[in-house]
Order: structure tokens, then C-alpha cells, then sequence
């Protein structure tokens, strides 16, 4: 895996800090552009719950129903993948990396109009200031 792979529509960014770092990072700079956290699913400790093991992995579900209902509204389907969701996940050499759709795949998916991708194009750059080395 490499940083900014985009593979089937999915980018992957390599981050420098572990999942949870990166998760609180992510979660607050999205609260203070304004956007929705709807929820944030940490599946390695669900999985300790039921007595299994996996790599700290959480997913974070974020949107604007501004930004997101006009989508909906396009292209009815597009519900199955808004709000929109960022992935964290730490690989057994035990390096964090971060996911998420592409605007242009969830366009091509859904089929809604080319001229809506402004409306969740900020999701890279919101994943980029999170995993940036500095304070953004």
C-alpha cells in the first residue's frame, strides 16, 4: 500500500499517527468546519467485546445534510452512501491508514448530476488536514 493509492474509487493515505490519534483529529477538525460527526465505530473494540482480536480499526461517519440532501435528491440511491464515511485502520506493521470514496466514484456510482461533486469534494483535503504532520 503507498500513500494516495486509489484503487475501485477508494483513496488510501498513509497517516503518522495511530488510529485513534488520527480518528480525534479527523472528528475535530470536521466539527469545526461545520460538518455532522453521525457516528464513529470503533470496530476493534466491538470485536474485544465479542472475544475477538483485530487491529485498532474505526470508522468515521460525517456529512452535511446541506451538502449531501441536494445528492439525494439527484440520484435517490445515493442515500446508501451518505453520510459520508472515513476508515482507519492500523496494518500489522502496525502503520495507520485512512479511506474513503472518491467523489468521482460515488458520481459514477450513483449517477447524479457532475455539477453536485462540490458538494462532498472537500472530503480529501478534510482526510489531508487531519493526517498532516503539523496543526491544521
Amino acid at each position: 500500500m503507498t500513500a494516495n493509492q486509489s484503487d475501485n474509487g477508494i483513496t488510501v493515505m498513509a497517516a503518522s499517527r495511530s488510529v485513534e490519534e488520527t480518528m480525534d483529529r479527523l472528528e475535530s477538525l470536521a466539527k469545526q468546519r461545520g460538518l455532522t460527526v453521525f457516528a464513529r465505530i470503533n470496530f476493534a473494540r466491538d470485536a474485544a467485546a465479542a472475544g475477538l482480536t483485530l487491529q485498532p480499526t474505526q470508522l468515521l461517519i460525517l456529512g452535511s445534510p446541506a451538502a449531501g440532501t441536494p445528492l439525494m435528491v439527484a440520484a435517490p440511491g445515493t442515500a446508501l452512501d451518505l453520510p459520508l464515511k472515513v476508515l482507519a485502520w492500523q496494518d500489522v506493521a502496525n502503520r495507520c491508514w485512512v479511506s474513503f470514496n472518491t467523489p468521482h466514484y460515488l458520481q459514477q456510482r450513483h449517477g447524479f448530476p457532475a455539477d453536485l461533486l462540490a458538494n462532498i469534494a472537500g472530503l480529501e483535503k478534510l482526510v489531508q488536514a487531519a493526517i498532516a504532520s503539523g496543526q491544521a
